[in-house]
């Protein structure tokens, strides 16, 4: 079974373009994921120069797509329902680079201008 959920904030606005003869929206975005660590904890990460978050790398499709590039933008929490997906890519120098993101199903809205609105 492959299901994902996740909450946290956009770090910046989404990406949309038009793939398979423009035809088919696609949206990138990046969603931080508080790690959930106690303020103790924070602390001690922090001043170790450690993550307290992480950074999921999400993808969409369609109308999904569409309707998340009208209506997020860059520090808007949201939810987000999907599944991983992982693949793989050469750079420009022949590197071999993989790749995880989540595929969105559904969203929701819970702190900005849409609060409350789901897909």
């Amino acid at each position: 079974m492959n299901i994902v959920a996740i909450l946290g904030r956009l770090t910046r606005n989404p990406e949309l373009r038009y793939v398979a003869n423009n035809k088919m929206a696609m949206v990138r975005f990046t969603v931080a994921v508080d790690r959930g660590l106690s303020r103790q904890q924070r602390q001690e990460a922090q001043g170790k120069g450690q993550p307290t978050a992480d950074f999921i790398s999400c993808v969409a499709f369609g109308k999904t797509a569409e309707n998340i590039n009208t209506y997020f933008k860059k520090g808007d929490q949201v939810g987000i329902e999907g599944r991983l997906q992982t693949g793989s890519y050469q750079d420009k120098s022949g590197n071999k680079r993989y790749t995880t993101d989540v595929i969105v199903d559904r969203f929701s809205f819970i702190s900005g201008g849409n609060q409350g609105t789901e897909q």
